[in-house]
């Protein structure tokens, strides 16, 4: 997928892609020295990566509310989100090869967002009216991680592979929760999971 075909489907703005491009360029150099994302999706980013994170635009475009992002990895979905939205979202991150990434990142796209170094279970964070995570954790041990950083009413969004049901299995021994489901458009198998009404069964 190339930058302009991304660009038709979610209808950005020139500069919003132009911040894309600074984003995604950056990562490719970092990339050569670090080990940023798998090595193999880098032949797919735009798919892969971009577009995969910025699928929860619908979800979290509501300016209203407090986003943060577990386990951000090289800025996905947090950092994508921000720059097509202009909206502040926290990003959690434990590696400071990565934090250091972010904050370059950061930087040379003006996303607004707020990066937060440490190990999610000893941060003190603000609560969030959503945390959206994406390749971090099995479902139980996600919810275990997000549930004292929610706010009141507090929702979780995630990305999830072809193991959601075997996930939920498990999860579903120590929470109680309403979820829907809908369907990736990056992944004939993944899905968007979002989680609502969380409490400790």
């Amino acid at each position: 997928m190339s930058p302009d075909a991304f660009a038709r489907i979610f209808n950005v703005s020139r500069e919003t892609l132009d911040c894309l491009i600074l984003f995604a360029d950056l990562l490719e150099n970092w990339q050569k020295s670090l080990n940023l994302v798998g090595a193999e999706t880098m032949k797919d980013l735009w798919r892969r990566h971009i577009l995969d994170s910025a699928q929860l635009i619908p979800y979290v475009e509501n300016t209203g509310r407090v986003v943060t992002d577990l386990g951000t990895g090289a800025g996905f979905p947090g950092l994508v989100l921000s720059i097509i939205l202009n909206k502040a979202v926290g990003l959690v991150e434990s590696s400071g090869k990565k934090v250091a990434f972010l904050k370059e990142a950061a930087r040379i796209t003006g996303a607004p967002v707020s990066i937060h170094h440490g190990r999610i279970e000893s941060l003190v964070l603000p609560k969030s009216d959503i945390i959206v995570s994406r390749a971090l954790a099995p479902l139980d041990k996600l919810l275990s991680l997000s549930f004292p950083h929610l706010g009141p009413d507090g929702t979780c969004l995630f990305l999830k592979g072809q193991r959601f049901d075997e996930e939920l299995t498990v999860a579903e021994k120590k929470w109680k929760m309403r979820i829907q489901s809908f369907s990736s458009i990056t992944d004939s198998g993944g899905k968007i999971i979002l989680i609502e009404d969380i409490r400790r069964a």
